[in-house]
C-alpha cells in the first residue's frame, strides 16, 4: 500500500505496453512507468502457464514494486452441480498456485449464479465449498487471499451482502468490490453519490472490522447499464459514474488498498485519471 492509501493499475495489460518485452513483463514495466504500481494479470479464459514463467513475472514485479493479483478463469462457480463442481473447482485452485507461484497476493473470481434461487439458499451451497478451497491451500502452505467480486446483474451470485456474508464466514476471503458493477446492479442509476457510497463503505466496514477499508481490492471503470444490471465496460468520460463522489468517500473513510480499472481501450488513461482524482481530493483536505 503507498502512504496516502491506494495503490492504482490496471485489470490486464496496459494498451500502450510495448511488444517488447511485451506480455506480463512488458505490462509491469510499463505500469511502473507510468507511476501505477499494480496489476492484475487476467487469467479469465484459462490458467496456462508454467513454473518458470511464473517466476518471472515475480521477479519482474518485485523489481518495479508492482503489487500482482490474478482474476481466475471466468468459468468458475460456487453454485455449480455436483458433475460441473470439480472442474469449477480446479480453475480457481489452479489461478491460486501459480498466482501465488507469480508473486500475487490475491485471486479474483466471479461467484457464480443464482440459477433463480434465493441468495441465502445458494450461499448454502457456496460456503463450504469456498471454505474447502481455503482449507486446502492453507495445507499446502499458499497464503494468497481468494476475493469473490461483486457481480453487476442481479441474476449473479456477488451481491454486496453475498460477497460480505463470503467474508465473514471464511478466514482468507475478503471481497473484491467492483465498484462500476455495484452501480450497474441495482439497474436503476442508483448506487451513484457520495451518501450512497458512504453508507455502503460503512456497511462493508461494520460486518468485516474497520481495518478491512484500508486493504479493499477495487476494480472501477465507466459502465453502461439497464433494467436487469450490466451491459459492458466503458470508458470514465463516457459513462455517468460519480467518480468524485466515490472517491471523497474513500478518503473521507480512509480507505487503502489496490483500485484497478478495467475500462476499454487504454485503460492505463483512466487509471491515472482516477489516481489523479485521488490526490487531488487529498490535497484538498490539505
Amino acid at each position: 500500500m503507498s502512504d496516502n492509501g491506494f495503490v492504482f493499475g490496471t485489470v490486464g495489460s496496459p494498451y500502450s505496453t510495448p511488444p517488447k518485452p511485451g506480455g506480463s513483463i512488458g505490462a509491469i514495466q510499463r505500469l511502473a512507468e507510468l507511476g501505477l504500481y499494480a496489476l492484475e494479470l487476467g487469467w479469465v479464459r484459462s490458467v496456462r502457464i508454467g513454473v518458470e514463467a511464473c517466476a518471472q513475472i515475480k521477479a519482474a514485479a518485485s523489481e518495479a514494486g508492482v503489487r500482482i493479483s490474478i482474476h481466475a478463469p471466468y468459468y468458475m462457480n460456487l453454485n455449480a452441480d455436483e458433475e460441473e463442481w470439480p472442474k469449477s473447482r480446479q480453475r480457481l485452485m489452479d489461478a491460486a498456485h501459480y498466482g501465488n507461484l507469480a508473486g500475487a497476493s490475491d485471486i479474483v473470481f466471479h461467484p457464480g449464479s443464482y440459477f433463480e434461487h434465493p441468495p441465502e439458499q445458494v450461499l448454502q451451497v457456496a460456503l463450504p465449498r469456498l471454505r474447502g478451497c481455503v482449507d486446502e491451500l492453507r495445507a499446502s502452505g499458499n497464503p494468497v487471499t481468494l476475493r469473490p467480486e461483486t457481480m453487476g446483474k442481479s441474476a449473479m451470485l456477488g451481491s454486496i451482502d453475498d460477497v460480505i456474508v463470503m467474508a465473514r464466514e471464511i478466514d482468507g476471503v475478503e471481497p473484491c468490490l467492483d465498484f462500476s458493477h455495484l452501480h450497474a446492479r441495482t439497474g436503476d442509476g442508483s448506487l451513484n453519490s457520495y451518501d450512497e457510497w458512504r453508507a455502503l463503505l460503512t456497511k462493508y466496514a461494520e460486518a468485516l472490522g474497520k481495518d478491512s477499508l484500508r486493504r479493499l481490492h477495487c476494480h472501477l471503470s465507466g459502465i453502461e447499464y439497464g433494467e436487469k444490471g450490466e451491459k459492458n465496460h466503458l470508458r470514465l468520460v463516457d459513462s455517468d459514474l460519480d467518480l468524485n463522489g466515490l472517491i471523497n468517500a474513500l478518503v473521507d473513510l480512509q480507505a487503502g488498498g489496490r483500485i484497478l480499472c478495467e475500462s476499454p481501450d487504454r485503460m492505463e488513461d483512466d487509471a491515472g485519471i482516477i489516481k489523479q482524482t485521488w490526490e487531488g481530493t487529498l490535497g484538498q483536505r490539505g
